[in-house]
């Protein structure tokens, strides 16, 4: 095989691909084993035909199709690599000539990986993240571990008050007419969680149990129900129970029920502790991203068409791979929202963009100045592969190719540039 490269403009590139006549004879041959059984021949039965019989009758083409689509799929993934050019599209394939006992040429065309020009990357500026921790943001945080730990009590000796848990039994009507799928029994529903339509909460808030009280409002506009929108609404209910969260008390027995201090104080100190490390983490990751954001819009790139819709693909891909895990298909999400694959194609443009102009001048800012992953980052990054797939260090590096070591350690060398850009940003 031998693969020409003709570069043209805006980061494109053609290839020309000649495959051997025998392999193209070979792929031919496949051809025909995967055809012959579905081919007629007046006197012979169906799959006991043999290929010279076939293509005296049908003539050598008949197999042309499969076969050069047999010899592409056999063939690009090499080509592109003896190439030597860093493509960063799928391949759009014409076929330049097919023809038994000829050798097969095709066509390729691809977009290659696009100069970056960086401009101003090192020493840029950028706004100061506040990594104080206040009295306030420690209340905060306390108050979210009462909740956690509240206990939920039937009330028995009051109304409904904002913040309840209550069973509900109701049934709506629209012009004294019960509408379908406006009845339920033992609902249920916590007050102030926004759940049903507005204005139904607030109208509990004093309904006491067992009494009957009647909750008057109206449908939206643009509900789901096309039948109600907009339209006014009475729903009969009754309140069968009443819950409410306990909050504990925040003293030293709290502390100590939470957390492996004795005493509150000791526990703030703690908490405090444990803020002051998250918001370092945080501004750093903020530092980081108005760094890069500051370096890629410094740079000049000119994106090639195909490397954009390449990267839209992906990221619809990694979105269905996401659905899946959560029991549902593209194809279900698609019909749900009525939103089309090139409608997601299109939203998602502007991210892609980004990402491919973050990804290439984060490796720019790599090569300028020759960041290279050490021995020690690449077998911490194995060590948490590992951990994450459950598998042995050692297993991991055996079964390592050397595509997918050296994809790892340009991961670290753009991780080693956006620290890079950050460590060196100036802070105003």
């Amino acid at each position: 095989m031998s693969v020409k490269v003709e570069k043209q403009e805006g980061s494109m590139a053609l290839l020309t691909i000649e495959v051997e006549a025998e392999k193209l004879e070979d792929a031919i041959n496949k051809a025909y084993q995967k055809q012959k059984g579905m081919i007629s021949v007046p006197g012979f039965r169906k799959g006991k035909v043999s290929r010279q019989v076939i293509e005296k009758m049908y003539g050598p083409a008949i197999f042309y199709d499969q076969a050069s689509d047999i010899l592409i799929r056999e063939t690009i993934e090499d080509a592109c690599r003896e190439s030597g050019e860093e493509i960063v599209s799928t391949p759009t394939v014409d076929i330049v000539q097919i023809e038994k006992g000829k050798p097969f040429i095709y066509t390729a065309s691809v977009a290659l990986k696009p100069p970056v020009k960086l401009g101003e990357y090192k020493g840029v500026t950028i706004d100061k993240v506040n990594v104080e921790v206040t009295d306030e943001d420690v209340a905060d945080a306390l108050e979210k571990e009462r909740n956690k730990n509240a206990r939920t009590i039937e009330v028995t000796d009051r109304a409904v008050e904002d913040g309840d848990t209550v069973l509900l039994d109701f049934e709506g009507f629209v012009d004294g007419v019960a509408f379908e799928g406006g009845k339920g029994s033992d609902h249920s529903l916590k007050i102030g969680s926004g759940t049903f339509i507005p204005g139904f909460e607030d109208q509990l808030i004093g309904a006491k149990i067992g009494e009957e009280c009647e909750v008057n409002v109206t449908f939206p506009e643009d509900y789901h129900a096309e039948d109600l929108a907009g339209k006014e609404a009475v729903f009969k209910c009754m309140v069968n129970e009443i819950k409410t969260e306990e909050l504990p008390e925040l003293d030293d027995e709290f502390a100590s029920e939470v957390s492996e201090f004795e005493t509150l104080d000791e526990y703030k100190a703690f908490l405090k502790g444990e803020l002051e490390e998250r918001k370092k983490k945080e501004a750093q990751d903020a530092k980081e991203e108005a760094a890069i954001a500051a370096a890629v819009e410094n740079a000049e790139i000119e994106i090639p068409g195909p490397m954009l819709e390449a990267q839209k693909e992906r990221m619809i891909d990694e979105f269905a791979q996401q659905l899946m895990y959560q029991g549902m298909s593209f194809e279900q999400y698609s019909k749900f929202t009525g939103a089309t694959k090139q409608q997601m194609m299109d939203q998602v443009e502007p991210q892609a963009e980004t990402r491919i102009r973050t990804r290439l001048v984060l490796e720019a800012v790599a090569e300028a100045e020759k960041l290279e992953a050490s021995d020690a980052e690449y077998d911490e990054e194995l060590k948490t592969m590992a951990e994450a797939y459950g598998r042995d260090v050692e297993e991991i590096r055996k079964d390592m190719t050397e595509e997918v070591e050296k994809m790892i350690k340009d991961d670290l060398k753009v991780r080693a540039a956006a620290k890079f850009l950050a460590d060196n940003a100036k802070e105003k």
